[in-house]
C-alpha cells in the first residue's frame, strides 16, 4: 500500500493540496476523508472542487448527505458526488437513499465520514486522514488501488509553496 504523509500548516496549504488532488481526478475515483469535526474534510473537498472548475458555492452536504457537481475532465462532463455521512443513523440509510448507484466507473465520489457507511460503501481508491495539530493539520494519504497509487505517484505536492 502506497502512502504519503505531510503537514498542512494553514488554509493556503490545504488549498494547495486540493489543487494537486484535483489534477489527479479520474472518472470512477473514490476518495474517503477521515477526521474529527473541524479537521478540514469539507475545506479540502471545496479546494478540490474549486480547482477542478466548480464555480458555484460548495456547501457541506451535512443535512442532504450528498451534493452533485459537474466538472470537465478530458473534454467530457464528469459528475463529482460529495457525500457527508455524519448525520446518517445507519448504513441502511445510504442504501435507502439510492446512493450506492452513484458509485460508477464514470462518477467521482468523495465521502466524508465513511465509517458511517461501513459494510455498505465500496472500497476506496484513496483514503485521507486529517488530524488537527495546533493551527495546522497532519494529513496522511493512503492508496488502496491502482487508481489511488497513480494519484499519489503523480501528486507532486509541496506544502511550502
Amino acid at each position: 500500500m502506497q502512502h504519503y504523509k505531510t503537514e498542512l500548516k494553514d488554509e493556503a496549504a490545504t488549498h494547495a493540496l486540493g489543487r494537486c488532488l484535483a489534477r489527479q481526478l479520474v472518472p470512477g475515483l473514490v476518495i474517503y476523508l477521515h477526521g474529527d469535526l473541524g479537521a478540514g474534510k469539507t475545506a479540502l473537498t471545496r479546494a478540490i472542487l474549486h480547482a477542478a472548475g466548480v464555480t458555484s458555492h460548495i456547501k457541506s452536504p451535512t443535512y442532504t448527505l450528498a451534493e452533485p457537481y459537474s466538472i470537465i475532465l478530458d473534454g467530457r462532463e464528469t459528475v463529482v458526488m460529495h457525500f457527508d455521512l455524519y448525520r446518517m443513523a445507519s448504513p441502511d440509510e445510504f442504501l435507502e437513499a439510492g446512493f450506492r448507484d452513484a458509485f460508477t466507473v464514470s462518477t467521482i465520489c468523495i465521502v466524508e465520514w465513511p465509517e458511517k457507511g461501513e459494510g455498505i460503501l465500496p472500497t476506496p481508491d484513496l483514503e485521507l486522514f486529517l488530524t488537527v495539530e495546533g493551527a495546522g493539520r497532519q494529513v496522511e494519504l493512503r492508496a488502496l488501488s491502482d487508481k489511488g497509487s497513480a494519484c499519489l505517484k503523480h501528486l507532486h505536492f509541496a506544502p511550502n509553496l
